[in-house]
C-alpha cells in the first residue's frame, strides 16, 4: 500500500493515524519531496474522476488563480502533474484499487 499526499495535511494525518492504529502497512510518498508524474495521475484517472483528484478548493488553487483558466479536463491534468499540490489528499493505492482524500467509514469497508 502506498499513501500520497503532505504530512502536514490534516486529512493526511487522519489516514495515517488510521493505518497506524490498525496495524496496516504502508509506504508515504511525499509530495514535497517527489513529484508524481503525468503517467501517474492518468493512471488513477482509470480508477477515479478528474473533480475526485483535483483539489480546486485548497490554497494552492486559489494562489495560481486557476478558476479564472477555465480548465478542461487535459488543462487539469497538466496542472495535477506541474504542481502536485492541487491533488487532493491523501491518495492510497492498494490491492489494484484506489482511494482519494480520507474517509473514515470507507477506510473501515475497505480495510
Amino acid at each position: 500500500m502506498t499513501v500520497y499526499g503532505i504530512k502536514t495535511c490534516g486529512s493526511v494525518r487522519k489516514a495515517l493515524k488510521f493505518f497506524k492504529e490498525h496495524d496496516i502497512e504502508y509506504q508515504f510518498f511525499d509530495f514535497k519531496k517527489d513529484q508524481v508524474d503525468e503517467a501517474k495521475i492518468r493512471e488513477w484517472l482509470k480508477q477515479t474522476t478528474i473533480e475526485k483528484l483535483f483539489n480546486n478548493r485548497g490554497t494552492k488553487y486559489r494562489t495560481l488563480k486557476l478558476k479564472e483558466l477555465n480548465l478542461d479536463q487535459e488543462g487539469k491534468i497538466e496542472w495535477l502533474a506541474k504542481e502536485n499540490m492541487l491533488i487532493k489528499r491523501p491518495v492510497v493505492e492498494y490491492d489494484g484499487a484506489l482511494i482519494v482524500g480520507f474517509d473514515e467509514e470507507g477506510y473501515n469497508g475497505a480495510f
